[in-house]
């Protein structure tokens, strides 16, 4: 007899921080994909960046969901984004942040939201750096996603204030 594993469920939120207008369809088709419903996103003006649209939304899925939505948007030209899933049982909680320059940036995160690097990643940047002060900040720095926060920060900033649209799917 085999058990059934319990599906552990968790939320986060996906903010679409700049798109062309006409990837919009298709980003709301794509999280419509991963998650299995019907999803009405609100476009509004992105001002950071003229002629591009920017949406959020909170959603609730299954542990790695984030992951899915994250995997669903790579690539796109244009596009910039996050998505967040907050720790669930067994699981960490994890931001993947993308660019156009830049690609996609995956961190773990904390219960307060602070990247978390992992001791043997850490370790790795030590002998890595063999006593560089400039090589350990530089890749302390790409473990953090520093450059991800730098080109995003105008864009996160242009949109405080945005509603958020809340999904969510159990069951």
């Amino acid at each position: 007899m085999s058990a059934v594993m319990p599906r552990v469920m968790t939320r986060g939120v996906v903010f679409i921080h700049s798109t062309p207008t006409a990837l919009c369809p298709h980003i709301a088709w794509a999280i419509e994909g991963v998650l299995d419903t019907r999803v009405s996103l609100d476009w509004v003006t992105q001002h950071a960046e003229p002629g591009t649209m920017r949406t959020e939304f909170a959603w609730t899925g299954e542990a790695g969901t984030g992951a899915t939505i994250a995997s669903a948007m790579r690539g796109w030209d244009g596009l910039r984004y996050e998505v967040v899933e907050e720790a669930s049982r067994g699981s960490d909680g994890v931001r993947w942040t993308h660019t156009p320059a830049l690609g996609v940036h995956t961190a773990r995160l904390s219960a307060n939201g602070d990247v978390v690097v992992n001791e043997d990643r850490l370790r790795h940047i030590m002998e890595s750096a063999a006593g560089s002060a400039a090589t350990l900040t530089a890749e302390l720095d790409r473990a953090l996603g520093a450059a991800w926060d730098a080109e995003l920060e105008t864009y996160r900033h242009a949109g405080e204030g945005a509603p958020a649209t809340w999904l969510h799917k159990v069951g």
